[in-house]
């Protein structure tokens, strides 16, 4: 047995991310407010019924979008050699994550600018932001050790992702739009999180 995705699993989330693609198209174009589920449903070719399967509401079909950076911040973090700092795996897994590979990713970050400065997003973006919270503890606990203090280790995701959080909406509030270099997310975050949490007591524990 192994934990390999089904088939189905695969398909659904291939279609998931088509929904979220043609959803995030569309809001960067025309706003939340100006853009309805048909509309979504129609640019990713399902049905609307289709649509309604997956997501709640209009606005949470771009959720898939702006939680696939916190995913792969999460992915580095855990593949960073454990011999290296805590706060310095986390900067460095924060600018790979958010440093585009290829253009299909810098259009990636060019909607999830769009989509950060969208009022009618700003709940979904809170939700995406919590899970990643969330998802942080345990990978943190995997390497600080058993011995480290659970409410230290949520501080500390809390800390890691307020600062992913502040560089991206720094990044989409002002007037730069480089995806990648001076002023991009992925040197913004690395920033960010140095600062956040390098003075966190968790680091010092024995």
């Amino acid at each position: 047995m192994t934990d390999r995705p089904t088939l189905t699993d695969r398909r659904r989330a291939e279609t998931q991310l088509e929904i979220a693609t043609a959803a995030a198209e569309l809001f960067a174009e025309r706003g939340a407010e100006g853009t309805t589920a048909e509309d979504i449903a129609r640019a990713s070719g399902v049905a609307l019924r289709t649509f309604y399967r997956y997501f709640r509401t209009k606005e949470e079909a771009v959720a898939p979008l702006l939680a696939a950076g916190g995913r792969r911040w999460l992915e580095l973090i855990a593949a960073e050699d454990p011999a290296l700092p805590v706060p310095q795996a986390l900067a460095r897994a924060a600018a790979g994550a958010l440093t585009p590979a290829d253009d299909r990713a810098a259009e990636g970050l060019r909607w999830t600018r769009a989509l950060l400065t969208d009022p009618g997003l700003r709940a979904v973006w809170r939700t995406v932001h919590q899970d990643s919270e969330d998802a942080l503890v345990p990978v943190l606990a995997a390497r600080v050790g058993p011995e480290a203090d659970p409410l230290e280790l949520r501080l500390a995701a809390a800390a890691a992702t307020a600062a992913i959080r502040v560089a991206l909406e720094s990044w989409a509030a002002g007037p730069g739009t480089a995806t990648a270099g001076p002023g991009s997310p992925g040197v913004l975050a690395a920033r960010c999180v140095a600062e956040l949490t390098a003075g966190l007591r968790l680091w010092q524990q024995p």
